[in-house]
């Protein structure tokens, strides 16, 4: 396959989308990603020496960007855990085309990372907030967060000049009442709030279907009190069904992985912090770029190999859970905390 050759996977899906962890470390012990009683204080994070240095990670994701990514995210773990994180955003920031530059992170060290993030070039920030009353924050995150903080951290973003939207990922009878004071707070501010149904993403979160709020009922509370209409999709391979509360211009958002599977026009690489390369979120196993890296190999024969992998893809998890669950089939999948969201 060519470098000018449109590289699509075994159902016709191009690749846009790159996901880059830069750590697997987090400051948060959230009960969906990393419970506190497996991921204790003893847990073997990667070394550094495992870790992609930012030269290598610029070096992969500019042959990303050959293979036709128009969209880069920086994840973790916690990525501003990840020292001198900027230095990175800055020298993804000059790529060739230009690559679209967001991050997501749970906001807690965002205040005093924001204006240099915007300096070294990136523009748009995904804030995790599960809730507004701290007491349920601190069930959640299994540490001492409080909401005002996080609050606070993105108004030092948007004041830095970065666009901000927040995710929210709602359980039953975990956060479920935190819809109303979610969507009051975030329209109130013209700040664009996600919904994202809870999801069997790994092996350790818990997940059970009945724990699963559907994006439809969250709409049905949202549109009885703060009326909301349909706004048209930007773009293929957009995630978030997308709406506007009448007579604003402030959206929210709806990511259906469970109950809307989203995997006919899914177009996101995730490329873990030690170099593998993942082709679902749900993904069981990865392939080793790293060793491509660091063994020598010619940047045309790494290139071929991206191609290579994704020509091959056929990942279409989210379509297939329900099979998966009424043959009573458990299938390995990569933690969460690993390889980002």
């Amino acid at each position: 396959m060519s470098k000018d050759s449109i590289l699509l996977d075994q159902l016709k899906r191009p690749l846009r989308d790159l996901r880059i962890s830069v750590t697997d470390k987090c400051n948060f012990r959230c009960s969906y990603c990393m419970p506190p009683e497996l991921i204790g204080p003893d847990y073997q994070f990667l070394r550094e020496a495992e870790l992609l240095t930012f030269d290598e990670i610029e070096r992969l994701a500019k042959l990303f960007v050959v293979c036709g990514v128009r969209k880069i995210r920086l994840t973790g773990g916690e990525p501003l855990l990840r020292s001198q994180l900027s230095i990175l955003v800055k020298r993804l920031a000059l790529l060739d085309n230009g690559p679209e530059l967001s991050l997501t992170t749970n906001g807690s060290l965002l205040g005093e990372q924001a204006n240099a993030l915007y300096e070294a070039g990136m523009r748009r920030i995904n804030v995790s907030l599960d809730a507004l009353e701290d007491e349920i924050i601190e069930r959640i995150t299994n540490r001492k967060v409080k909401a005002i903080d996080i609050i606070h951290n993105i108004e030092i973003a948007q004041q830095a000049g970065l666009k901000v939207k927040v995710n929210a990922v709602i359980r039953k009878g975990v956060n479920d009442d935190q819809v109303l004071p979610l969507a009051r707070l975030f329209r109130e501010r013209g700040i664009t709030l996600r919904f994202i149904e809870f999801m069997d993403v790994g092996m350790v979160n818990g997940w059970n279907m009945q724990h699963v709020v559907p994006s439809s009922t969250i709409h049905d509370i949202i549109h009885h009190e703060m009326p909301i209409e349909a706004v048209e999709q930007h773009e293929y391979g957009e995630v978030a069904r997308r709406y506007r509360y009448q007579g604003t211009d402030t959206e929210v958002g709806f990511i259906s992985s469970v109950n809307a599977p989203f995997c006919s026009d899914c177009t996101r690489a995730r490329l873990s912090s030690d170099g593998k390369m993942y082709l679902c979120l749900f993904a069981g196993h990865g392939y080793d770029l790293r060793e491509w890296v660091r063994n020598g190999s010619a940047d045309e024969v790494i290139l071929e190999r991206i191609q290579s992998i994704w020509h091959q893809r056929d990942d279409r998890y989210s379509e297939l859970r329900s099979d998966y669950m009424h043959k009573g089939k458990l299938k390995d999948k990569i933690e969460m905390s690993y390889i980002g969201g």
